[in-house]
């Protein structure tokens, strides 16, 4: 498997273009906004869209999915149903924001901890990871070691847990004990930012180092 990261939003978000290199056949992992500028990036790698995976229901990660969904016919998966109100409350965040018009959806797949995804030849694995949000959720390729975290991680930060459904002692415990055993190797792809790997992480972030 193989990534195309296309930052959308104003809040420069880390939409995720997964690739099944054997099929060619691809997801999208957080569709946050500016479809168009998705579909540029999965034209410009020659992607055939089978998926759509959300890893939590704020606005910035999910506000494009209905859309996306919608012309292209694609199924949703995930997050975790605690996310729901959040998914629900997205267009007042749109408005509040002054963002346009954001529509809610009901994913066709809401996804648990233990969980698995498919698109192409490509399995990946879904852990339940709350604290930044209640229904959080990570998706990890065993295969090539590439781990999606959304909101949860960033290089040489975490995620706020100061938001609704938010709480910092559950957050770090997401990381240290489902993050960190999937190994040092894996390199993590943030909801914002440029990527670094958990091992990296482990050594120099100032809110998970060992």
């Amino acid at each position: 498997m193989k990534i195309a990261v296309v930052p959308v939003t104003p809040f420069q978000q880390n939409c995720t273009l997964l690739v099944c290199e054997e099929t060619m056949k691809g997801a999208v992992v957080d569709p946050g906004g500016e479809v168009d500028r998705i579909l540029a990036g999965v034209e410009e790698v020659g992607l055939t869209l089978e998926k759509i995976f959300i890893t939590h229901g704020h606005m910035d990660h999910a506000g494009g999915t209905a859309e996306l969904a919608e012309r292209l016919g694609l199924p949703i998966e995930g997050p975790h149903l605690g996310d729901k109100p959040l998914i629900e409350a997205m267009p007042k965040q749109a408005e509040r924001f002054g963002l346009g018009i954001v529509r809610s959806f009901t994913p066709d797949r809401w996804l648990d901890d233990g969980d698995q995804v498919q698109f192409g030849n490509i399995t990946l694995d879904v852990l339940h990871c709350p604290g930044h949000t209640p229904g959080h959720i990570v998706f990890f390729e065993p295969k090539s070691h590439i781990a999606q975290v959304g909101d949860v991680l960033f290089r040489g930060s975490v995620g706020r847990s100061d938001l609704p459904g938010g709480d910092h002692d559950t957050l770090i415990r997401s990381i240290k004990t489902k993050l960190w055993p999937l190994g040092e190797e894996v390199v993590f792809v943030p909801g914002h930012g440029p990527l670094s790997t958990f091992g990296e992480e482990r050594r120099t972030n100032p809110f998970v180092h060992d």
